[in-house]
């Protein structure tokens, strides 16, 4: 198991990390203009295809529909990158948060890979293979989330880890106001009264993704001229991946060392 000094080491720098969220860099600043001016610019049916994000989600926090994940596969990577047998989830209950750590932040890396890889190729058509690109890279987006969630011995087929796993989507795309909300709402979210107080807000679930489709929206944009959108759509939606990854991992690790920190502690007391 792990060592107190670790976990709080560990946490230390999960810390630092939020901290560090407060800086917004051009690119992000260009994606949270006004949304009214997407409206503008962008055309009906591309409109239509973001707008269909929120029922997507809506329906993802409900019954999770297409989304799920394989825990097979996911469970097959865990064992490339730490040399575990993991045949179902409670195997993962006592594995230290540091190969957790090593084997999502290699899934990271290979989904923004494909993120790339596709971006890129639905780019070349501009506005015509954008209406392929927005479903294919929710369903990226979502699975990666979901995988790094089962990595840390957490079930997505459980409606309370999917409000968990929008939250880290909201948390990717929101500005700095909204990510202290967010990692407010998401302190001891393993209780039960804490949990059933954020589904509870989830009920006006349009407005928690809002952000989400905003900035969804306006990296698109810039995806619809062809052949440029080949550079647009591989950057845009390698960012996009990237920064899910990142923000999936940071809030699942401390998670986790919150729970482990917990039980050291439990058992301290008892001896």
């Amino acid at each position: 198991m792990d060592s107190r000094e670790y976990l709080l080491s560990e946490l230390k720098e999960i810390e630092k990390w939020e901290k560090d969220q407060k800086g917004l860099w051009f690119w992000e600043k260009l994606t949270r203009l006004p949304f009214k001016m997407l409206d503008r610019f962008t055309p009906k049916f591309i409109q239509e295809k973001v707008g269909l994000l929120l029922d997507e989600l809506g329906s993802y926090i409900q019954t999770g529909g297409q989304y799920l994940s394989s825990e097979k596969s996911v469970f097959n990577h865990i064992e490339k990158k730490t040399g575990r047998s993991v045949r179902q989830l409670s195997d993962l209950e006592n594995v230290p948060v540091g190969e957790m750590k090593t084997a999502s932040l290699a899934l990271g890396e290979q989904r923004k890979k494909a993120a790339t890889i596709q971006g890129a190729s639905t780019g070349i058509g501009g506005i015509f293979t954008l209406a392929i690109d927005i479903p294919a890279v929710l369903a990226l987006s979502l699975k990666t989330l979901q995988d790094i969630a089962i990595i840390h011995g957490y079930d997505p087929k459980d409606k309370k880890e999917r409000v968990f796993i929008i939250k880290c989507l909201q948390f990717s795309s929101a500005d700095v106001v909204g990510k202290q909300a967010i990692l407010n709402e998401l302190t001891g979210f393993n209780s039960d009264n804490k949990s059933r107080e954020v589904i509870s807000e989830l009920q006006g679930w349009r407005e928690v993704t809002l952000t989400y489709t905003e900035s969804f929206g306006w990296k698109k944009l810039l995806q619809m001229v062809p052949v440029a959108g080949i550079v647009f759509g591989a950057f845009a939606n390698r960012s996009m991946v990237s920064d899910l990854a990142e923000t999936g991992t940071m809030l699942y690790q401390k998670r986790r060392i919150l729970e482990r920190l917990e039980r050291v502690s439990d058992s301290a007391d008892l001896s």
